[in-house]
């Protein structure tokens, strides 16, 4: 349609008449006059309102669902990163809780040694595939580290410092094969070398081929001359086997570590050595064995039926009725009296009066 006046009045004029209608509707309620033209039109052009409907609303339902898809996925990121973050935190609780734990037993058993002790953190861990068992700590030559210190836990000795850096340092575990200790065993004083084997056993060479040694034996460090590269007294383990003695200058013993060289995280760098030897104090106390309970049976055997039970003796009389209760043997004839006409035997060497 052109834009002219004649089409402008008559869109006025429909305007108007659409006003006019809804006005008369809405006065007219239930019983509006213009009631029956809108069912007509309900009618003819409700099958295809709902034609157009089944058609249009998968696209609006599916612009909604990618709507709230979206808003979903955003809820469900908030709810995974707030879950991570109370994993974090309860996890460094947990982490912070052991370190603690860890910080504790290796102060106690400085403590015990009378060892000066700076504490670090193991923030780097060679490979045991390499070529040596090596850790690196998070403390070096401005917090006082030098080389060949002696360093411990809570469990006893670690290593020993080799390499030194401002702020970090280098530890040779007592498990590689390149680390050798003096030792001594508790009580008897046996002196003896340990070197480290890996993942197994220390293998310490005891200086005296004759001495007595068995399993569960423990050892310290014997210490080194101006306590460097180590302190006296700090454990290293507990005896597990022990070669038989072949009449060697020396004997070979097996020793398990008291420390998991795998896990590893809170040590003490000995900055300052004990005044006096520690001897054997450091040594936690050994566990006291728990007695097994033992329970002893004896079993007595019962008495045969009609059998006289042991201990117990009766006098029966030779003219007494059987005990009904009993079954009379048939080859022994029945209890009769004695005859006074029948001859007793004489014993042998005695002559009787019909003989003489």
């Amino acid at each position: 349609m052109r834009d002219t006046r004649e089409s402008r009045l008559l869109l006025v004029l429909l305007i108007a008449i659409a006003f006019a209608l809804i006005t008369v509707d809405i006065r007219g309620g239930e019983d509006s006059p213009v009631d029956g033209a809108r069912q007509a039109a309900a009618t003819v052009f409700g099958p295809i309102q709902n034609g157009v409907a089944t058609a249009v609303d998968p696209v609006g339902n599916a612009i909604g669902a990618v709507r709230d898809s979206g808003e979903r996925h955003d809820r469900i990121s908030v709810l995974e990163r707030e879950n991570a973050e109370l994993k974090a935190r309860l996890g460094s609780d947990d982490r912070n809780r052991s370190r603690a734990r860890e910080l504790d037993k290796m102060l106690k058993t400085a403590g015990a040694g009378q060892y000066g002790v700076k504490g670090a953190q193991v923030i780097a861990i060679g490979a045991a595939q390499g070529f040596s068992w090596t850790v690196t700590i998070d403390i070096g030559s401005r917090d006082g580290i030098k080389r060949d210190m002696t360093v411990l836990n809570g469990d006893g000795l670690v290593g020993r410092v080799t390499t030194v850096g401002p702020n970090t340092a280098t530890v040779l575990l007592a498990n590689d094969p390149d680390f050798t200790v003096g030792t001594r065993m508790e009580k008897t004083d046996e002196l003896g070398f340990a070197t480290g084997q890996g993942d197994r056993p220390l293998s310490v060479q005891l200086l005296n081929g004759k001495s007595k040694v068995k399993q569960g034996d423990r050892l310290v460090t014997f210490g080194s001359q101006a306590s460097r590269p180590f302190v006296a007294g700090v454990p290293i383990g507990e005896v597990v086997r022990v070669d038989p003695a072949r009449g060697d200058l020396t004997r070979t013993i097996y020793v398990r570590p008291y420390v998991g060289f795998s896990r590893l995280d809170i040590v003490g760098v000995v900055v300052e050595a004990p005044r006096t030897d520690p001897r054997d104090a450091v040594l936690p106390p050994k566990a006291k064995p728990v007695p097994t309970p033992t329970v002893t049976v004896t079993v007595t055997p019962s008495a045969p039926a009609g059998e006289q039970p042991q201990g117990e003796s009766q006098e029966l009389d030779p003219g007494a009725a059987p005990d009904p209760g009993e079954t009379p043997d048939p080859n022994q004839p029945p209890n009769q009296p004695p005859d006074q006409g029948a001859a007793t035997p004489a014993a042998p060497g005695v002559r009787t009066d019909e003989q003489q």
